[in-house]
């Protein structure tokens, strides 16, 4: 990077190269509630401080009465979840940062179809009293606020439906952030979904100071310029908020699958990649489990409990690609088991972190594996139209589907092993260019396991945003993704 400085706001975006609609993309999942008054206009809450008018962006003023999204300098609200997900009945902490101490409260909303609104508000805080915390401790470049001090706890009642939900910081003065969790239970259901905390927590900048915050992939140097991996923390704590907003960068992707499943009225159970992690998982409760957003970053647990649900007869459904990449260790830290992440990458000396490298290439679970970054959308290939996945899709051999290949992709490697399987087939076959114009090709897998389980693996990052994103919907990936898990859960 030189010594080109990025400004805080932008650093998560151009650092990883992912823009939307493929990173974080819009928020529309809360149109028409929390609304606030701009110079007579009504804004949704979700929209950022700089509106557009007449072409240019203006920002609000200083004086507006309407929320604005709080950032890592100034830390005006900011805030983290102790444990990342909980069980009706149990309790979740949230230590929260707020600058001039103020009062605020906290929105709790759970994501999810509720009349195409994406979320609904399922309870709200007492007003309480915020204070500033002390400054997050780092070491080696590893940040953590596990010192803060509780700020409210939230006892889930026993009748709260499992989800993925988002606590809505807001300050007195009209400040807000974001806080993501996950309410779980063990009960069994046709498909269960793990939301990608490890990788979100991988991704973490926390805090874009141009100081002291640092992920698995930057941190910043003396002068404020973005460091690359060889520089970048070792080890990250979830015990600490999420960069900007507050909301982790590949949220949108789990976001997109989970109002278009909820729409259609699928089975969920929900989990964390953490609980998978601690065996807190029993995938003989469903009939599959569904990875429904960009998940790079595995533990060998992970790992196991995945193979050993797929060799139990629980089918595997992958939504997006690069998953499995990184070879991860969670450790405890002062507030918990699990609240390390470990992935030396290529840092110094000792074994390497690729699961490939390391003899156990992700393609012998998934059936294809990472190939590269997609500089540019391209259109996804059909390959074997006449296959049930794509039945009534209106999808053919050889049609293309606009802008479904895009962030990145997988192939099959011709040369690197393939699981046990009873059939296999690839179901698309896209042509690319990669960031150096070389011609290159994504594809989408589908096998059944010797236990009777299919494993599908999207190869793309665009098959989530395809449900259920505003402007980017695909009927035919929405028609293929309910052939797939209606099969899986004996629906036909």
């Amino acid at each position: 990077m030189g010594t080109q400085q990025i400004r805080r706001w932008e650093s998560g975006a151009l650092a990883h190269a992912v823009t939307d609609p493929f990173g974080q993309g819009p928020l529309p999942w809360l149109r028409g509630s929390e609304n606030y008054f701009d110079s007579g206009r009504v804004v949704p809450w979700y929209v950022d401080p700089v509106l557009a008018r007449d072409g240019a962006p203006v920002p609000l003023p200083r004086s507006c009465a309407g929320p604005r999204t709080a950032d890592d300098v100034h830390r005006q609200i900011k805030g983290f979840a102790a444990t990342g997900a909980v069980a009706p009945g149990e309790a979740i902490d949230f230590r929260i940062t707020v600058d001039p101490p103020q009062q605020f409260s906290i929105d709790v909303y759970r994501i999810g179809h509720y009349a195409a609104t994406g979320a609904a508000k399922i309870t709200t805080s007492p007003r309480l009293s915020g204070i500033v915390q002390p400054a997050p401790l780092t070491a080696d470049r590893t940040v953590s606020c596990h010192h803060w001090w509780l700020s409210w706890r939230l006892q889930i009642p026993e009748y709260w439906n499992v989800g993925a939900y988002v606590a809505v910081l807001t300050t007195e003065d009209g400040y807000r952030s974001h806080v993501p969790f996950t309410v779980r239970d063990d009960r069994p259901a046709d498909l269960l979904l793990l939301l990608p905390d490890v990788t979100w927590q991988a991704y973490n900048l926390y805090p874009e100071d141009g100081r002291t915050g640092a992920s698995l992939y930057h941190a910043w140097d003396e002068e404020g310029a973005l460091l690359g991996e060889e520089d970048a923390a070792v080890t990250v704590s979830f015990d600490r908020p999420f960069a900007g907003a507050g909301l982790p960068l590949h949220v949108g992707h789990a976001y997109d699958f989970i109002r278009w499943a909820e729409r259609y009225g699928y089975d969920l159970a929900y989990a964390d990649a953490r609980d998978l992690h601690a065996g807190r998982v029993d995938p003989s409760r469903y009939r599959g489990l569904v990875f429904p957003g960009h998940d790079e970053y595995w533990s060998v647990p992970m790992r196991q409990a995945a193979e050993r649900a797929r060799d139990s007869g629980t089918s595997l459904v992958f939504l997006s690609a690069n998953t499995m990449y990184w070879q991860v260790e969670l450790s405890p830290s002062p507030s918990g088991p699990d609240s390390l992440l470990t992935c030396r990458k290529r840092q110094g000396p000792g074994r390497p972190a690729l699961w490939r490298e390391l003899g156990r290439p992700e393609q012998e679970l998934m059936g294809i594996q990472y190939a590269g970054r997609v500089p540019e959308p391209a259109p996804l290939v059909v390959r074997n139209g006449d296959h049930w996945l794509w039945e009534a899709t209106g999808a053919h051999e050889g049609d293309e589907l606009a802008g479904l290949v895009a962030g990145e992709a997988d192939r099959y490697f011709p040369r690197t092993s393939l699981p046990e399987h009873t059939s296999r087939v690839l179901l698309a076959h896209s042509p690319y260019r990669d960031g150096e114009g070389v011609r290159r090709h994504q594809e989408t897998s589908l096998y059944r396991a010797p236990s009777g389980a299919l494993v599908f693996a999207s190869g793309t990052f665009a098959w989530s945003p395809a449900l259920d994103r505003p402007g980017h919907i695909d009927e035919r990936i929405q028609r293929a993704t309910a052939n797939l898990l209606d099969r899986i859960c004996k629906r036909d």
